[in-house]
This record gives C-alpha cells, sequence and structure tokens, in this order.
C-alpha cells in the first residue's frame, strides 16, 4: 500500500500494473475500502490491465476527517492520484457511492476519461431514493454505525447468497465496523445532504459507458439506471442476474468478465454505445457473455414488449370496426 497527499489528509492505494496497458480504476462504495477489489485486481492485472484502487476521504485506511467533506473533492483526488502516478486516460467503474464519483468525474474530467463503469448508482434522487438515503443515516446516527451496516446487509445481497454465507455474515459486519469510522462515514453520507441531480450533465459524457445493474437491486432500482441510459449517448445498459445492489460481491467472476469485455471491445474500436439493453449470463463459464433484452426490463413482471404490441394492435382494429359501423350506420 501506499499513500498519496491531497490537502491535508492522505489517500491510501495501491497500483499494480506496467506501462503502456490500459489501467482501470475501481472506485468504492460508502462503507467499502480497497480490499474489497481484490479479486479483481489479481484476475485483472492477471488478463493484462493495469489496476488502481484507492480508498475515499471517510473511509478505509485513508484519512478519516471528522469535519466537512466537500462532495466534490472526491473527483479532484482522482485527478490528483492520477497525475501522482503520471497516468493520463483510464477506465473507471465506481459501485454506489463511487459510482456518483466516476460519472461525475466523466462529466468534469473527460480529456481523462477513456471508458466508465457505473454500476448500481444513480445521477438523480427521487423521493424514495431520498427517503431511503435519509433512513439509513438516521439509523446510523441514532442506533449506531454496525445497525447501518446490518441494514445496508439486507439491500446489498441476495437471499441466496446470504443463505451460503450465513457463517460469514458476523464477521463481515464487526470487520466493517472495525475498518471504518462513524464519524467518516457520516462525513460522507453529509456531503450529499445537499445533494443536486446532474442528470441534464450526462449528456456530456462521451465516452464510452457500460451501465450495469443487479436484477434485484432494490436500494438503487432499475428506473435509476434507465435514466442513465436515456442520457448517456454512447452507453449500453447490462443487466445482471439473480443478484442485488452489491452484486461486485456476489458474483465477481462474471462481473470481471464483462469489464474485460467492456475495456476489449474499447481498445479494438469495436464498442457500440447504442443506448441497447442487455442481459448478463449467470454462469461464470459459458462461452456467451449477454444477450439482447426483449421484454420490458422496466417491470417487475416479465410483460413481453409483443403483448403490448398486439394489445395496440387490438386496439387500433376496434377503432377502425366502430368507425366502418358508424359510416354504415
Amino acid at each position: 500500500m501506499a499513500t498519496y497527499r491531497f490537502k491535508n489528509g492522505e489517500i491510501n492505494y495501491d497500483f499494480v500494473g506496467k506501462p503502456g496497458q490500459p489501467t482501470i480504476v475501481f472506485i468504492n462504495g460508502l462503507t467499502q475500502r480497497i480490499q474489497h477489489w481484490k479479486y479483481y485486481r489479481d484476475h485483472l492485472n492477471g488478463l493484462g490491465y493495469n489496476v488502481l484502487l484507492f480508498d475515499l476521504m471517510g473511509q478505509g485506511a485513508s484519512t478519516k476527517p471528522t469535519l466537512f467533506i466537500d462532495f466534490r473533492d472526491n473527483q479532484k483526488v482522482l485527478s490528483g492520484l492520477l497525475d501522482h502516478l503520471n497516468l493520463d486516460k483510464v477506465y473507471i467503474a465506481g459501485v454506489s457511492f463511487g459510482g456518483v464519483v466516476t460519472l461525475r468525474f466523466a462529466i468534469e474530467y473527460p480529456e481523462r476519461t477513456k471508458g466508465i463503469l457505473p454500476m448500481s448508482t444513480f445521477s438523480e434522487m427521487d423521493t424514495l431514493l431520498y427517503t431511503k438515503g435519509t433512513t439509513l443515516f438516521e439509523g446510523m446516527v441514532k442506533a449506531g454505525f454496525e445497525y447501518l451496516i446490518k441494514l445496508f446487509t439486507m439491500f446489498n445481497f441476495s437471499a441466496d447468497w446470504m443463505d451460503k454465507n450465513q457463517e460469514k455474515l458476523p464477521t463481515l459486519v464487526r470487520s466493517s465496523f472495525s475498518y471504518n469510522d462513524l464519524y467518516g462515514i457520516q462525513n460522507m453520507m453529509e456531503s450529499l445532504n445537499n445533494f443536486k441531480g446532474f442528470t441534464p450533465d450526462l449528456k456530456d459524457i462521451k465516452a464510452p459507458t457500460l451501465i450495469m445493474n443487479g436484477e434485484y437491486d432494490y436500494l438503487t432500482p432499475r428506473s435509476c439506471h434507465e435514466t442513465l441510459r436515456k442520457h448517456i449517448k454512447n452507453s449500453r445498459l447490462l443487466l445482471m442476474q439473480h443478484v442485488c445492489h452489491a452484486f461486485t460481491i456476489e458474483i465477481p467472476e462474471i462481473t470481471c468478465r464483462m469489464i474485460d469485455y467492456f475495456i476489449k471491445a474499447v481498445e479494438g474500436e469495436n464498442w457500440e454505445g447504442d443506448q441497447s439493453v442487455w442481459i448478463a449470463t449467470d454462469d461464470p463459464e459459458s462461452e456467451k457473455l449477454m444477450y439482447p433484452c426483449e421484454g420490458d426490463y422496466l417491470r417487475a413482471i416479465p410483460v413481453p414488449k409483443v403483448i403490448e404490441e398486439d394489445e395496440e394492435a387490438d386496439e387500433e382494429v376496434n377503432e377502425e370496426n366502430i368507425q366502418k359501423e358508424g359510416e354504415a350506420g
């Protein structure tokens, strides 16, 4: 591990790679740290990519201020870290809170952004998302940081994953509590208190964009990612099967394959950002990585689009029949 000096604090980072290779940066979710990306670092580095991990201000081993954190500093930290490492243009993958940082970085530093992978994230808060955030914050302040981690656990993981990892859950909660700091995380959450949606700014993102959303993500549901898809022209939306908000932890093998596919497509100038919607394979060994989504992906009930089209056609026929009957009368 190494540190980079930013203002009056230190940013903990880990960089593995060689000159001349594409670099991908991973940005943590709110209560994560760089250790969460260990599988990604080792696997993608083995495929020939440079990998940069770092803890945001207030989390992990970076400085944990007990006063105000300016959300805009997150993008400045990354830009300064790239300067520190003499890195020019990079790929950036960010999850949840880190996904917001990823989107803002692509808007504010387009010349340094080669491609982005925003995951489980948002560009604006509707009433429901705002209420979730304020309730989580209230739970942390009134019941403690460990309670916040327990709440996040319910949002983050599928029932299947939790069943298979029952014995690990208490350790995960305790470890997250031990390496994070109540005031640091509180400051990070407070940096979003005056959050202003930036959906209109998404049009400024020109870099190739692969948006990734867990099938059962309750915290940042499909509607959040649909907003990104609609407003980022050079994008695709990829739905990850059977998983929730923290799918990067649930299915790292599949997620790594999608990242590898994305970077190779961009590097080979084969990327097609046509704002289409795809479904990722749920088999890590599958030859076929993804397939087009043919149903109404905004519905929880799987209603094929062909049914909706048939209903519209039936309505048109009924209207024609009524018109003919009127003319005959």
